[in-house]
């Protein structure tokens, strides 16, 4: 019985990282950076422990494999949403990053409907894309904390190099999902007709 707990623990840990969405972006709303850094390296920390718990002792399951890459995408959605509203990250660069994000969950959805389950594996450039989105909030935050030089420097980087550098991603693992699922539905369609 013991064992059957401790298995859950990768899970627990995932559902206390989404808890942590709406008070880090609370955190950020009121301008609140230093303590928003300390939730957002919290969810880092949790995001490396259920995984590395998960693959040691093989506790992987079918929530934690589809709720662990939904716990990421809510929390870089929800900085993104307050730091564009806010003016820190353009317009241009949420819209990449949050309709391609939009773009691969309707596919995703409308692939699942019309064939099968979907089984994502992330490409490297997917893989880029999110440690790109990562780093450039960690660096934005870091800018907006107000660590003299470090703060500085963080923002000299992310704007505009991150700006460009996610634009790039963004598109481009984007128009991958698209090509590569599109191409797999175009097969499925053809072969469920005959």
């Amino acid at each position: 019985m013991a064992d059957l707990n401790l298995s859950q623990l990768p899970n627990f840990i995932t559902v206390l990282r989404i808890l942590l969405v709406l008070p880090t972006a609370w955190l950020l709303v009121m301008n609140r950076y230093t303590e928003a850094l300390v939730l957002m390296a919290v969810a880092g920390a949790s995001d490396a422990l259920d995984g590395a718990l998960a693959r040691r002792f093989g506790w992987i399951s079918r929530f934690g494999s589809a709720m662990d890459p939904v716990a990421d995408k809510l929390l870089v959605a929800a900085m993104f949403v307050v730091f564009t509203l806010q003016e820190h990250i353009p317009i241009w660069v949420a819209a990449i990053v949050l309709g391609r994000d939009a773009i691969i969950l309707a596919g995703a959805g409308a692939y699942r409907l019309l064939f099968a389950p979907i089984e994502f594996a992330p490409t490297l450039v997917s893989k880029a894309n999110t440690a790109t989105q990562i780093v450039m909030l960690l660096l934005l935050l870091l800018g907006l904390c107000g660590f003299g030089r470090l703060s500085t420097f963080a923002l000299s980087v992310v704007d505009p190099w991150c700006f460009y550098l996610l634009a790039v991603l963004g598109i481009g693992s984007g128009l991958d999902y698209v090509i590569t699922w599109g191409a797999k539905a175009i097969r499925q369609g053809r072969t469920g007709a005959r």
